[in-house]
């Protein structure tokens, strides 16, 4: 254990040491803590986060998102604060942590401006970030129960990735001599994806660099994680030794290429492990939004996963403790080795959006009916995204077919969960191999990015099903 004690010259100082020292940290810990490889709440109690991300520097009125989070079945909120160095400062923290208390939701709070530091010229450096937190010590001392520190976002990019173990040291260091007994939490390089294995290979040293041994490591799981060999290598690695990991971003299984969620969240469930998906609104972006314009009403088809899944949020999720919840359960251990390379970053603020319904169609006259209502959910200049929602009629469909065709010259550049295929303005959607099948009156969304000038009119769609 490093910078425990040094020794004094005075005998019944000695004594004193001696007795600190024979303390193991989790014992002596305030509020949230490690315990082995756990999270621990002060009473001893096993701690699982199961939560998402929360875009707050960047969409501060959405305060309401904090009650919309927690109804929809999470324990855990990770809100995104901004240092002042590229966005914010965030100076609400006191607000934010009360939101979280009110709402029941344990608080991990995030400094975003670290973001891919040494490859993005305008990013903060950690040691930025510790100053930050400093600013805000009188909000957060005495909170130690509900917030989580999670002290700069995805901190190191792909240059020089091997910079982030003295800066992480350095960093938890300084928390700690300024006075910070909160549960601190760190990201790996690489855009928080670890491809080159530095937080995996010097993990042991980050721990050690606590006095208070409560540092949490947190990976962020995106492409790099497409495969459920690498997700089981990877958190293999730290189950083996032993060390804490939060599993603080993902997203999920858009094409081969992205991340496997379902492996993850079940191997995070086998495993006692937490996890906090990106995020709940705000990217424009399919891949990232769970909700609609923070609609909780309008689940993403990534919001359906992640918090309607058999390993997901509603099924797994125990709220804490402090708030009268029921206990977790302690993790459980299955081994393996280690992982494989390819990068990709966390996502910047979204440009404004749009909402506009269309009317659903009426059922198809052939096969069994199902019926499609066509919305655009995102606009700016040149661009919008449109969500599709397919309906099953009275009787179960094993697949579906959506047509329209586009009045204005709007054109399809990028779709998600459907096979979507254009002969000029008329376009037709088909269902991929994992939502075609429909109990009666079950649903199912795609999506998809287009592009359009002077006019964007929803069409009308017709759903045909067999």
């Amino acid at each position: 254990m490093k910078r425990l004690l040094t020794s004094v010259g005075v005998a019944v100082l000695a004594a004193a040491a001696s007795i600190l020292v024979a303390v193991s940290p989790a014992d002596a810990a305030v509020g949230l803590h490690i315990s082995g490889r756990n999270i621990v709440e002060a009473n001893g109690q096993n701690f699982i986060m199961r939560g998402v991300n929360h875009e707050h520097v960047w969409f501060t009125g959405q305060t309401s998102s904090f009650a919309n989070i927690k109804a929809a079945g999470a324990n855990t909120v990770r809100v995104v604060l901004g240092s002042g160095k590229r966005w914010g400062p965030s100076t609400d923290v006191a607000n934010v942590i009360s939101l979280c208390k009110q709402n029941r939701l344990i608080c991990v709070l995030e400094v975003h401006d670290t973001t891919g530091y040494g490859e993005d010229a305008a990013a903060a450096t950690l040691d930025e970030a510790v100053n930050y937190w400093i600013s805000q010590k009188a909000a957060l001392v005495g909170q130690e129960n509900y917030v989580v520190i999670n002290i700069g976002n995805e901190p190191i990019g792909n240059t020089n990735a091997g910079q982030w173990t003295a800066a992480t040291t350095a960093a938890i260091q300084k928390m700690r001599t300024n006075g910070f007994q909160h549960l601190l939490m760190v990201d790996a390089p690489n855009w928080g994806q670890d491809w080159q294995y530095v937080m995996r290979d010097n993990a042991q040293t980050i721990l050690n660099a606590d006095t208070q041994r409560n540092t949490v490591l947190s990976i962020h799981m995106y492409d790099v994680f497409n495969t459920a060999t690498a997700i089981r290598d990877y958190l293999d690695r730290f189950q083996n030794n032993g060390w804490p990991l939060v599993i603080g971003e993902f997203g999920w299984q858009r094409s081969p290429s992205n991340v496997d969620d379902q492996t993850l969240i079940a191997e995070a469930n086998a495993r006692g492990l937490g996890y906090l998906g990106w995020s709940w609104a705000g990217n424009n972006d399919p891949y990232l939004d769970m909700t609609v314009n923070f609609d909780p009403t309008q689940l993403t088809e990534w919001g359906l996963r992640l918090f309607n899944g058999p390993n997901g949020i509603k099924a797994t999720a125990k709220e804490a403790t402090i708030f009268g919840g029921t206990p977790s359960p302690s993790a459980t251990a299955s081994p393996r080795p280690s992982a494989s390379p390819s990068a990709s970053a966390s996502p910047s603020p979204s440009p404004s959006r749009s909402t506009s319904p269309s009317p659903s169609a009426p059922p198809s006259p052939g096969g069994r009916a199902c019926t499609a209502a066509y919305s655009i959910v995102g606009q700016w200049p040149g661009g919008f995204q449109a969500d599709v929602r397919v309906t099953a009629g009275t009787a179960a469909i094993g697949s579906w077919t959506v047509t329209w065709t586009f009045a204005n010259g709007q054109t399809v550049t990028q779709a998600w969960s459907a096979t979507v295929t254009s002969s000029g303005s008329a376009v037709t959607a088909r269902n991929v191999s994992y939502n075609g099948s429909l109990a009666a009156g079950a649903g199912t969304n795609f999506g998809f990015l287009g592009s359009w000038n002077g006019t964007n009119a929803a069409p009308a769609v017709t759903c045909t099903a067999s």
